[in-house]
């Protein structure tokens, strides 16, 4: 088959056999001609031999070549220092290793502080070395936790290379969903992108104009509300909890009949926080039908009546009319209407009582629990830290006898509504007082890393632990927690506890060791995430 071959600046065609010759003959007694008709000389005919012979040894039809991929982008981002890129590398390196199965050992997990250091060079504002970025890409397909860090990380030249490779096609799915907003300042342009756009773009697009103007994005919304599906709508209408104001109550109680239970339930959730709406004074007057203090006897307490029915109108208002299994109807339906009352009723309605003294009373007929559960999404909802104060207690109460809420996950949605020092502090008494088994939950919901009360507190429990013989793994979880977690200055006081200790009689076999074991990889861990943190603080690129 001839094709055309290019050497010493000339295009030859021909085939195979035709080379051939010429060379087996003499380019004087067969010249070769270039595709001109010119006659080329011996050097023309061995450059173009050459390609031939590279071509039949591969087996590879010639073929035009392909169109090379455009320029990658600018990353205006400053490099990494020459040490964090180094560390970088150790990083990924570490988490294509396969696993050994088994005893972790005193070594750090370094596949745990990947999270880590993506979200400290983010903070500093560095670009990804260009050679890494496959081994970043190749991270975030396999773990979906690491996907934003990545992305931020990896910048433009990350979606670039991400559109040459099929594997690593969710970056350019999660690239859409967290595109930039678009501008707002034409309003033939944001007519036309409502209009037109993707789904991504347009959500992305009603953000920005919410941002902007509350009152112009509800009026996009209006445009084309009864011809979006309802998957949209429920996204749409989520817009809203930005910046919600009681300007916003015509559109929900609108709302409140779509064809589509999940978007009735958001508009009756949205409504329901604010506590001047329509929706929030007929839920009150519902929820204090049924909730009311009871003066007999002198001392005052709560007396409940659960509702009897769930009306069309309670339906219209968002409360679900058919409980989840092994749930009353009664409770159920209670429960909706206390969850959607303002909580500044509950003052009111009983003679000016905080939420401390309120959630103290005692409840008739036992319904503390379901009243107190519902008190609690109620102050999640609102966002009301007086009343998460209130139903949290105090961290040293026994854990059945609170004055709001046992349930760890209520306290946890509780918590999350304290300032960040506040909370560390309630849930560093609550270990102090009840130990780690129950405490994992709270954990979760700290900042990091943990304020020094809070990550003494999480240690010196581990060290009674210890002590105590209890049986090691059992801990596992909340050792993991403090290797992330715990503030890095804190490795080097902590090195006494990396002894192995003598072991009780009834402790568990061998016990000790991994006690020692855990602590050492505890410190550990911790100095290498100090060393991690020095490495990004320098200046320059080594």
């Amino acid at each position: 088959m001839p094709t055309t071959v290019t050497t010493a600046g000339v295009p030859v065609s021909a085939p195979w056999e035709e080379l051939l010759t010429s060379a087996l003959l003499g380019t004087g007694r067969r010249p070769l001609r270039a595709e001109d008709g010119a006659v080329v000389g011996p050097a023309a005919l061995l450059g173009a031999a050459a390609v031939h012979t590279v071509r039949r040894r591969a087996a590879l039809r010639p073929a035009s070549g392909a169109a090379l991929p455009v320029p990658a982008p600018a990353d205006p981002r400053p490099p990494l220092p020459a040490a964090a890129r180094r560390r970088l590398a150790q990083l990924l390196a570490d988490r294509s290793a396969p696993p050994d199965g088994g005893r972790r050992g005193a070594a750090p997990d370094l596949t745990e502080l990947i999270p880590q250091w993506l979200a400290s060079a983010g903070a500093h504002g560095y670009r990804a070395p260009a050679e890494l970025l496959p081994a970043l890409l190749d991270a975030a397909r396999a773990r979906t936790d690491l996907r934003p860090h990545v992305l931020a990380f990896a910048g433009p030249r990350g979606l670039w290379l991400a559109a040459l490779n099929p594997e690593w096609r969710f970056a350019l799915r999660a690239a859409s969903r967290g595109a930039q907003r678009p501008g707002t300042a034409d309003p033939e342009a944001v007519r036309l992108l409502w209009d037109e756009g993707l789904f991504a773009e347009r959500v992305a697009l009603l953000g920005a104009v919410r941002d902007q103007d509350p009152g112009a994005a509800r009026a996009l919304l209006a445009t084309t509300w009864s011809t979006e599906r309802a998957e949209d709508r429920l996204m749409f209408l989520d817009s809203l909890r930005s910046g919600l104001t009681a300007a916003d109550e015509a559109f929900l109680e609108e709302a409140l009949t779509d064809r589509s239970r999940n978007v009735r339930s958001t508009a009756a959730e949205l409504l329901s926080a604010l506590p001047d709406s329509a929706l929030a004074r007929r839920m009150a007057a519902r929820a204090t039908s049924c909730v009311n203090p009871d003066r007999s006897g002198g001392a005052v307490s709560v007396a409940v009546e659960a509702p009897h029915e769930c009306d069309a109108a309670m339906q219209r208002d968002g409360v679900v009319p058919v409980p989840p299994s092994g749930r009353g109807e009664r409770s159920w339906w209670l429960g909706q209407l206390v969850e959607a009352t303002p909580l500044g009723v509950w003052r009111e309605r009983f003679g000016g009582r905080t939420a401390d003294e309120l959630v103290i009373l005692p409840v008739a007929d036992g319904w503390a629990g379901e009243l107190h559960a519902a008190w609690c999404r109620a102050a999640v909802r609102q966002r009301d830290p007086d009343w998460a104060r209130a139903l949290l207690g105090v961290p040293s109460a026994p854990l059945a006898n609170g004055p709001g809420t046992a349930s760890l996950a209520e306290r946890s949605q509780l918590l999350a509504i304290l300032p960040a020092a506040e909370r560390a502090l309630w849930v560093a008494g609550f270990i102090a007082a009840h130990g780690l088994s129950e405490a994992f939950q709270l954990l979760g919901v700290c900042s990091v890393p943990w304020d020094v009360p809070l990550g003494r507190s999480v240690v010196d429990a581990l060290d009674i632990a210890r002590d105590a013989g209890s049986y090691p793994w059992s801990f596992s979880g909340v050792m993991g927690l403090a290797e992330r977690c715990l503030n890095p200055a804190e490795g080097d006081r902590l090195a006494v506890l990396t002894t192995t200790p003598d072991e009780p009689a009834d402790a568990s076999p061998g016990a000790g060791d991994y006690w020692s074991e855990a602590f050492q990889r505890l410190v550990s861990t911790l100095r290498l995430r100090a060393a991690m943190d020095a490495e990004l603080a320098q200046d320059g690129t080594g």
